[in-house]
């Protein structure tokens, strides 16, 4: 609450948005470079917003396809990030996605995306990423792009409810 006699600060409203870390066999990762605030001009991976009705896990195939014209399976959730900058709010919830067609895998940019390119692991210093991606980029890599059962998975193929794989008994759900 303000005190009397100063102005009112007007905070941005909280969105929801999700991202899809991807990976070739050639161990490289695709990137998508901004072309619209926030972020503008900085390299990422493809996502958006969460649009009214939809459940992340759509949000982020939808995304996926509008920003790169390439269809993705959604797997599991390997981050959620929290960014306030340049007037934005955003809570965002970052998958592991895997190609539906490896056949398809040229990405096309599209959308509010200025690039979209496979960027070789070892190259990524040479790109200017948003906050936190290398990180979130090299983990998930180094334990999901070998087959690993790392992050949060779908108990019930619904898109709906992720939790812990049950590593006790060695399956996923």
């Amino acid at each position: 609450m303000n005190k009397p006699n100063q102005p009112e600060i007007t905070l941005p409203v909280p969105s929801i948005g999700v991202g899809g870390v991807l990976f070739n066999k050639h161990q490289q990762v695709l990137l998508i470079k901004r072309n619209q605030a926030p972020a503008q001009g900085l390299w990422s991976i493809p996502g958006g917003k969460l649009e009214p009705g939809e459940s992340l896990v759509e949000a982020c195939r939808r995304e996926y396809y509008e920003e790169t014209h390439l269809e993705v399976e959604v797997k599991q959730i390997v981050a959620v990030v929290e960014r306030r900058l340049e007037g934005f709010h955003y809570v965002i919830v970052d998958f592991f996605v895997e190609l539906i067609d490896e056949g398809k895998c040229f990405p096309i940019a599209q959308s509010d995306v200025a690039e979209a390119k496979w960027v070789s692991l070892d190259g990524l210093g040479q790109y200017e990423l948003v906050v936190g991606l290398a990180e979130i980029i090299a983990r998930t890599y180094g334990c999901l792009g070998k087959g690993g059962l790392a992050g949060l998975h779908d108990v019930d193929l619904g898109g709906k409810d992720f939790i812990l794989p049950d590593l006790t008994c060695g399956e996923l759900p």
